[in-house]
């Protein structure tokens, strides 16, 4: 059944409202702007109908979406749970029992992030920040996640800020320290694979095809029979990542493989800030002025950072962001100047992600490929997540300061600055 109703504001403004009462509810599609209020409610409405309300939305407005207003895009991004939905375009579950139930019905897997902070807030921890710039909006990985992947992220603790007052006026708020983790899990909520921090944009969408196919074969497979079959699969894996780590030091004439970041022994010492910042390059590019600021200790470069750039060097074809991502960077620049300017920013930031990428895979996701071949806390995705946390990604969850203020340094200031709200 439907209602028409032609209602004329103005001799420049004509609304045209079509109220459908069928099986998904009441929709309202306009073609004139439409009140914020009504957006709210809308996004709210359709949110409860999973990545079909997401569908319907961009339907509706897709006009609009080729240059969505603030109110349209904070709309959207309360109907994606993710801020910028309007460059990706993806639908986010925050409940987990949720998302196994949707992944079940579709016969999909379930790529689960875990970060800093919240993925619909601007100011979640840095990597996630550069996921929903470098990754989500890709043209290519958007595609593919809707297509074959359920969607669900989950915040591991709020993200540390820092607010700088120059005192005329002028403030820079930023994050300071965190990490994010996309983990592949099957339709049960088992992990199959994970993908620590910043990846280019082509080794994603690689790991995403990889995680995929592992998912679909390992469900056929139960009890004992399974876990051998997950840990053969990254046993291959875990042989393929050092047998490139050889070809890429051969390309380069390197006899003596450089020393890799070390994970530190347990003991009761948390690690600092800046060791843990030390991890990702990109996160530390933005984050490394505020940690040298905040920490009596130097922020020392990464374990043979020059080796790394090398290394990286060789896989700047992949690092390459498409126009998406690109125009979503401009959109956001404080200081908007020329073409030139842009292209300095995009190159810098691609140099930075092509060092993350070849780091990650052979640092991080190696440890994690042995874990697995082990048996090593792989069974459960919180338990995995408590282990990269507190192993990988240095920030444990028993230091609650996350390495930002040590026992043994003095402040000078009451309470060494420390305040409860």
């Amino acid at each position: 059944m439907y209602l028409y109703m032609k209602l004329k504001f103005s001799k420049s403004a004509i609304a045209v409202i079509i109220v459908s009462t069928g099986f998904f509810g009441t929709t309202y599609v306009t073609t004139s702007a439409t009140k914020p209020v009504q957006l709210t409610q809308q996004a709210t409405q359709l949110r409860t109908q999973g990545p079909k309300g997401l569908e319907k939305f961009i339907s509706t407005y897709a006009k609009e979406l080729n240059n969505p207003s603030p109110e349209m895009r904070q709309a959207l991004d309360a109907l994606c749970q993710q801020k910028d939905c309007h460059a990706s375009k993806l639908y986010w579950y925050t409940d987990l029992e949720q998302a196994k139930t949707a992944a079940k019905a579709s016969g999909k897997p379930i790529l689960s992030l875990r970060l800093l902070g919240r993925l619909n807030e601007d100011l979640s921890c840095a990597n996630s920040r550069f996921f929903r710039i470098a990754l989500y909006p890709n043209a290519e990985i958007s595609q593919y996640l809707r297509q074959n992947y359920i969607l669900h992220w989950q915040s591991v603790r709020s993200a540390p800020k820092v607010t700088i007052d120059f005192g005329d006026g002028r403030k820079l708020e930023r994050t300071i320290t965190g990490n994010s983790i996309h983990y592949i899990l099957d339709s049960s909520g088992r992990p199959v694979d994970a993908i620590p921090g910043l990846y280019s944009p082509s080794a994603f969408l690689r790991q995403l095809i990889d995680g995929e196919k592992a998912v679909k074969e390992s469900i056929k497979y139960q009890g004992t029979a399974r876990e051998q079959f997950l840990r053969e699969y990254h046993r291959q894996r875990l042989i393929a990542i050092q047998r490139q780590w050889n070809e890429d030091l051969t390309k380069l004439g390197i006899a003596t493989p450089p020393r890799l970041l070390e994970t530190p022994p347990d003991t009761d010492n948390s690690p600092n800030a800046s060791t843990a910042g030390t991890i990702a390059v990109t996160k530390m590019a933005t984050e490394a002025p505020m940690l040298r600021n905040l920490s009596s200790t130097n922020l020392n470069a990464i374990t043979d950072e020059a080796t790394w750039r090398r290394i990286a060097q060789l896989y700047r074809n992949d690092v390459k962001l498409d126009k998406n991502s690109i125009a979503l960077i401009d959109s956001k620049r404080y200081q908007k100047r020329n073409a030139e300017s842009l292209q300095r920013v995009v190159s810098n930031f691609e140099a930075a992600m092509a060092v993350d990428t070849v780091r990650n895979e052979y640092m991080l996701h190696g440890q994690i490929h042995q874990w697995f071949i082990e048996n090593n806390q792989t069974s459960n995705v919180n338990s995995l997540n408590e282990k990269v946390y507190a192993q990988l990604f240095l920030t444990p969850n028993s230091d609650p300061w996350l390495g930002l203020m040590s026992n043994d340094s003095y402040s000078a200031i009451d309470n060494d600055g420390v305040s409860k709200r």
